[in-house]
């Protein structure tokens, strides 16, 4: 959804995302609990079966305890989905003095017009650049990508409709590269750890220590591809 405020543009999730994520999933997760109990005899009987436990400390439940407890606890737990979801919900509000990008759980980054050269999507993902080509912001979302590429251009930021314009000049990261800046390929080792577990916060957080050492690097399944920002 973009809509305008004053002397500015907010690109946002449409209104109705909302209710899906506080409606729906807690719904959902109801039903899954009371599937559970459908199941909880049959999954007890059963030679070995994973969290068979779980299943059958429900099935010697008596009933409504059973179905109660199986519903209590998959509402809960789509609320705590839910939860998670709001929190990074993006928001993207576009000035001629800055760029500000806002999530759900209350944090926000600002980027200054004269700051950006280039502003692009890499698949879901809004990403700034600087002058010398480094990385000033890489935000993920589900916003509208016209959305975004009309708002950044009506207030003059220049939009690449053709992705990333330093694509060439990036290269597959191997352990122990030698062109890398002094620390640089400890921190892509890490890294490479942190995407193999899934941890999208520590991959983060190395992303931008990284980008202190003048190293940008993007990702192609759990491959790290990285390039040298200009002097």
């Amino acid at each position: 959804m973009v809509g305008e405020l004053r002397n500015e543009t907010v690109v946002s999730e449409p209104r109705w995302v909302w209710p899906l994520i506080w409606i729906s999933f807690p719904v959902l997760g109801a039903g899954v609990g009371w599937l559970l109990t459908l199941a909880a005899g049959w999954v007890a009987d059963l030679p070995a079966a994973p969290f068979q436990g779980v299943f059958e400390a429900v099935d010697g439940m008596a009933e409504p305890y059973a179905t109660a407890v199986a519903l209590g606890v998959g509402l809960l737990a789509g609320l705590a989905l839910a939860y998670l979801g709001a929190r990074e919900v993006l928001t993207v509000t576009v000035s001629g003095a800055e760029v500000t990008l806002a999530r759900g759980d209350g944090s926000t980054r600002s980027v200054t017009r004269t700051a950006v050269a280039v502003a692009y999507l890499d698949g879901k993902q809004l990403v700034l650049l600087g002058r010398a080509g480094e990385e000033l912001a890489r935000e993920k979302s589900d916003l509208d990508g016209s959305g975004l590429r009309e708002a950044l251009r009506e207030y003059g930021y220049p939009w690449h409709d053709g992705g990333d314009p330093y694509r060439d000049e990036y290269r597959r990261w191997v352990p122990d590269t030698p062109d890398l800046p002094p620390g640089a390929d400890a921190l892509l080792k890490a890294r490479a750890k942190a995407l193999e577990k899934g941890d999208g916060d520590d991959a983060a957080d190395l992303r931008a220590e990284l980008g202190k050492l003048g190293v940008v690097v993007r990702d192609e399944k759990k491959r790290q591809y990285w390039r040298a920002v200009r002097s």
